[in-house]
């Protein structure tokens, strides 16, 4: 008779849906205030495309200043001109990319002087979410679609052998490379809840990181190149896949099974950021903490 009047226990279907809704809610979330932001500013046409026109002037001539080095020099350290510019493409593309997804949260520390991050907090949305997504702008895509352009020019040009692994591999290297660049950039911003000034210092890494990846790292001496590959892994975002696509041996001498590692490092990366997001929250106490 208990057998008869027990309580079913939950229903495998509906104990996965849950799972799923549960994981795919944040991303339901950041794409819907993303797009209400992108309405906010279509409203303004003629505004949005003069800035989206201005931020990509900006991306071709960072790409524009490589293409004169190397038209000068012939080549840097063995690689040639559409080498280089595979380089700073993906470079461009990794962090263009990343700027569009994470920027906004280099304004951490105007949220916590001005106390909105309090308000944050209260609603039922992460912080975090809310935060990449405020004041989300369409016009950074006038720097992906460019570097974007710039790269597909110049895996045409480079002398690749094209295998199954490699066209298997590259989205995985695109992917880990955009990951690694949020992560950085995440990281970097939440050193303003220990130092609400940090501002500068983490552009420093980030869009600093972008100028001095858009050239061989074999360039630099080999402390920056530890530095960049062991410390702050900007090596993975454009480099190292680089090396992987044109078959090149390391000039900087280290292992060739680092090109196999930016997934690895990604989620390390991301795991690390978000640990120091979590730690700058339980230290926050309000305004002015």
């Amino acid at each position: 008779m208990a057998d008869t009047f027990a309580r079913p226990g939950p229903r495998p279907a509906r104990r996965w849906g849950g799972h799923v809704e549960r994981l795919s809610r944040p991303i339901r979330v950041h794409l819907l205030l993303a797009w209400t932001w992108s309405r906010a500013l279509a409203q303004y046409p003629t505004s949005l495309l003069l800035m989206t026109l201005g931020t990509s002037l900006g991306a071709i001539a960072e790409v524009f200043a490589v293409f004169v080095v190397f038209r000068h020099a012939g080549a840097l350290d063995g690689f040639s001109l559409a080498e280089g510019l595979l380089i700073a493409g993906l470079a461009n593309l990794m962090f263009a990319t990343a700027d569009m997804l994470m920027g906004t949260v280099e304004g951490l520390g105007q949220h916590i002087r001005t106390g909105s991050l309090d308000v944050m907090l209260v609603r039922p949305v992460s912080p975090l979410i809310q935060i990449i997504t405020d004041r989300f702008a369409l016009r950074r895509l006038g720097r992906v679609i460019p570097a974007g352009v710039i790269t597909g020019i110049a895996l045409h040009h480079c002398d690749i052998d094209w295998t199954l692994g490699k066209i298997l591999f590259l989205p995985v290297l695109l992917v880990s490379g955009v990951a690694i660049a949020a992560a950085i950039w995440l990281a970097g911003s939440c050193l303003q809840f220990f130092v609400i000034d940090a501002r500068e210092a983490a552009n420093s890494v980030t869009y600093g990181g972008q100028a001095l990846t858009e050239y061989p790292l074999s360039i630099y001496g080999k402390g920056v190149v530890t530095a960049v590959t062991f410390a702050v892994p900007l090596a993975f975002v454009g480099w190292q896949p680089v090396l992987y696509l044109l078959d090149r041996p390391d000039p900087t001498g280290l292992p060739e099974s680092l090109r196999f590692a930016p997934p690895l490092v990604a989620v390390v990366a991301g795991t690390a950021a978000a640990l120091l997001w979590r730690l700058g929250l339980r230290r926050y106490r309000s305004t002015g903490s």
